[in-house]
């Protein structure tokens, strides 16, 4: 468990929507999960997964519905949500560089964490407790991630391009971790592992949620006794939790046709810091720029697999996220 004493942020949606000016990415999400949760966002790739994923944690702005995570409504207050929530494995976000090694990536980002996370004093400690404290937090973060250094080709020198794909997973959340956040949210956790890999990261990642860190995690499929959201395109709304929800946590899975929402804004993506993290900033000021979605089409119409992720990439691109 990487902190014991990390309160996890609750989350709860009615009809939450993101449309752009290619249609709906996502529509009429309904969701309520505990604090601590292990929440489950399934469906196809290109059904709006990645976005609804970074809607609730404060990165693109919605268009309709109205969603709550923690005290931090959505999306009057998205910058404050950005500062408590991490990402990892998001492509175009937090893409970690090939060349370097696992050790160079988890000193980079204890080094950002003091230098943006941390306080003043602890600037100001002398250079034996910062590398000591540096090094607790990297060994903690790698714990609840599951990396072994010790199990890698080279150490903590391996490069990036030399891990396999579930080792590259569990470094990324492993970074991601080390910003003490209150919500994780994961992209592609099970995308090209083998079944015994899937089931050690969805474990791993039950770990984390059990020590108090609210999960959300993008998959195919939804494992047992997490709370299932689904993206997945339907004649109308549908309701599913999986076999074993966690304790007080139940949903309801997207609806591709519900009442059309009232006029709003385009979907807004907001962009991270330098470490990967939060990006200070107003919410109020309007579109911080074009935000065209991806995924989904108006009124419920078939895509051409290659259109979406054609659009996917684009909307991206104009979002300033790849």
């Amino acid at each position: 468990m990487h902190d014991p004493t990390a309160h996890g942020l609750g989350v709860t949606a009615r009809g939450f929507g993101l449309r752009g000016p290619r249609g709906w990415a996502f529509r009429g999400i309904d969701l309520d999960a505990e604090p601590g949760a292990l929440i489950a966002v399934e469906g196809p790739s290109g059904s709006g997964r990645t976005c609804l994923l970074l809607a609730l944690t404060g990165r693109m702005r919605p268009t309709a519905g109205t969603a709550r995570v923690g005290a931090f409504e959505l999306p009057r207050r998205m910058s404050a949500l950005r500062r408590v929530t991490a990402l990892a494995h998001v492509a175009g976000v937090t893409d970690l560089e090939p060349a370097l090694t696992v050790g160079e990536h988890l000193r980079e980002r204890a080094l950002l964490q003091r230098r943006f996370g941390g306080s003043l004093r602890g600037l100001l400690r002398p250079r034996a407790e910062r590398r000591a404290e540096a090094r607790r937090l990297i060994d903690t973060a790698l714990d609840a991630a599951g990396l072994d250094l010790a199990a890698l080709p080279k150490g903590d020198r391996t490069a990036v391009r030399d891990l396999e794909r579930h080792q590259e997973l569990r470094l990324s959340i492993a970074l991601a971790l080390m910003s003490r956040p209150r919500l994780l949210a994961v992209d592609d956790t099970d995308l090209k592992l083998s079944d015994a890999e899937r089931a050690a990261v969805w474990e791993r990642l039950r770990s984390i949620s059990a020590s108090g860190t609210t999960v959300l995690a993008v998959c195919s499929q939804a494992p047992e006794g997490a709370v299932a959201v689904s993206t997945a395109p339907s004649a109308g709304p549908s309701a599913r939790s999986s076999p074993a929800p966690s304790a007080g946590s139940s949903v309801q899975s997207s609806a591709e046709d519900p009442a059309e929402p009232s006029a709003g804004s385009p979907a807004t993506p907001s962009g991270d810091g330098p470490d990967g993290g939060p990006a200070d900033g107003p919410d109020d000021g309007g579109p911080a720029g074009d935000g065209r979605t991806t995924e989904g089409s108006a009124a419920g119409e078939p895509r051409d697999p290659a259109t979406t992720r054609k659009e996917e990439a684009d909307a991206l691109a104009q979002a300033g996220l790849s």
